[in-house]
Formats: structure tokens, sequence, C-alpha cells
């Protein structure tokens, strides 16, 4: 029996593993390269930016300058209104992540539940695409139509009704705009995954269709709708180019005023406080993953 295996295989439990050569390790070794080059190096600039200061030289300090650690950069980003819009991007990043994902679970819904090949592809390639439509073409496409000069602001009279594309409710129908279809293309798998046995033997036990879901449906699927709201949250939060060219700086978001830090357009010499809001992202961009990943796990655990 020991012949027929591979010579770099093993067994445990009576199932097959194989081992992990040298070779393995050199095949990953590009992506690592690549990580530690584009990732790595722009972070560590970051981290070192955001705690250090660089001091001129002057009488006390005939050397040159010399940079210290310091953390006022970090402190100054928690505060004023670099804390507001560290605040406004969590807020508008909350408010569409759960609007897309209940809308993008029913379309999803929908989708699955459709009888039609034909509808199912189409809108689930309109989705792939949608998703990944953004920036200032899709800025510029919404003020084309619901600026105030869009056609349809101009057809429904939207602005007598209140209607204002430049604000934080127009930023957030604009996100959901990328955001809902993403939703969808992260729910129909898991919809998928739901086994028509399951729906059969509720069935057989007298359950209702409210009861499958609240003691089934809902309990298997909620790491993947719960990842998929992480998932939206962070990339509502680390959207910029669409904020910028559509609402400028009358919406505080963190990126606008990293932008702006940079920039020198409000204050200039604060570009270590941009690192510093940079950082802050990051953390709860790394707070956003870490949920998010077990949730996948364990999603995957139950829909196989």
């Amino acid at each position: 029996m020991s012949s027929s295996l591979h010579p770099g295989a093993d067994t445990v439990g009576g199932t097959r593993r194989r081992r992990r050569g040298p070779r393995t390790w050199l095949a990953v070794l590009p992506l690592v390269l690549f990580a530690g080059v584009f990732f790595g190096l722009p972070l560590t600039a970051l981290l070192l930016g955001a705690v250090t200061r660089t001091e001129p030289a002057g009488p006390g300090a005939p050397e040159g300058a010399t940079t210290v650690l310091t953390g006022d950069h970090l402190a100054l980003s928690l505060q004023g209104p670099y804390l507001g819009s560290l605040l406004g991007s969590v807020q508008l990043s909350a408010l569409t992540a759960l609007l897309g994902g209940v809308l993008g679970v029913l379309v999803a819904q929908a989708v699955v539940t459709s009888r039609s090949r034909a509808l199912r592809t189409a809108a689930l390639t309109a989705s792939g695409v949608l998703a990944n439509f953004g920036g200032v073409p899709l800025a510029f496409a919404f003020i084309a139509t619901l600026g105030i000069s869009g056609v349809v602001t101009q057809l429904g009279d939207l602005g007598a009704l209140g209607w204002d594309l430049y604000s934080f409710t127009g930023l957030t129908v604009v996100y959901l705009y990328f955001l809902i279809p993403l939703m969808v293309l992260v729910t129909v798998p898991a919809l998928d995954g739901l086994r028509p046995q399951w729906r059969e033997a509720a069935r057989n036990a007298g359950a209702t269709r409210w009861q499958f879901w609240r003691y089934v449906g809902l309990p298997v699927l909620a790491p993947s709708l719960l990842g998929g709201l992480v998932l939206l949250f962070g990339t509502a939060f680390a959207a910029h180019a669409t904020a910028a060219a559509l609402v400028g700086g009358s919406v505080p978001l963190v990126t606008l005023k990293i932008a702006d830090a940079l920039s020198g357009n409000v204050l200039t010499g604060q570009e270590n406080v941009a690192l510093a809001l940079g950082l802050d992202m990051i953390l709860v961009a790394a707070l956003v993953m870490a949920v998010y990943l077990p949730l996948t796990r364990r999603s995957a655990r139950w829909l196989r």
C-alpha cells in the first residue's frame, strides 16, 4: 500500500497529505517580493512619517537636521476637523454598507430564485461591471443625471423636493451604485450553497418558509452576510476619487482630508499629519479584516 503513494506524500488519519518542499516556497517567492516592495515599503514609510518629526538645523544643532520620535501627529489626527473627517467616513461607510447589504441580498435572492438563466447571467455580469465602476467617471455620470442641471433632476423637479447631489445624502446614493452590485456578487454563491435537502427536510418536518429562514437559512448565511457587510464597509471607507470629484470638501471624509493635507490646501507642513491619518485608516482596515476573514472561513465550512 505504501509503495503506491507519492514519495512526497504521507497519510494522516486515512487521508493523503502532500509534503511541502522547498519548491513550493520558491513558487510563492515572487508574490512575497511583490508584496514586500509595493506594500511593505510604502507602509514602512507611512509608519515612520507618522511617528517622527524632522527638526531643522539651528545654533544648538550644528550637525544638521535631526529626526526625533513624536506622537504629536497621531494625537493631532484624532482631534478637531481630522477626527470629524474620520468619524464622517465611518458614518458614511456604515450607512452605505447597511443599505447596500440589505438591498444587495434582496437582489441576490431574486437572481437565485429566478428560473431564467439569461436573467441570472445578465444580473451577475452587470454586477461585476458596476461593482468596479467608480471614480471620476461615476461622479460625472451622476452629475449629468442627478446634479443641479441633471436630466433626471430637471424632469422630476427634484430640486424643489430638497434633493442635493452634493451632500451626504447624495454621496450615499452614489456609493450604493457600486456597493449593491458588490453585495450581489458576494451573496449569490452563499445563497447557491443552501442545499435543497435542507428545505425539503424543513418542509417534511412541518416548518413554514419563515421558520426555515429563521432557524436554518439565516444562521447558515449569517457569516457570509456579515462578511459581505464588512467588505462593503471597507470599500466605502477607502473610496476617494468619487467623493473628491463630487463633493470636494463639503462632506468631511478622511480620504479628502488626507489629500488636502498632502497638497497643502489648508495648512502647509501637514504632510506627517496626513500620514498619521493614513495610519488611522490602516488600523480601521485591519480591524475590518480581522472580522471579515474568520467570517468567510466559517461560512466556507457550512456551504461546501
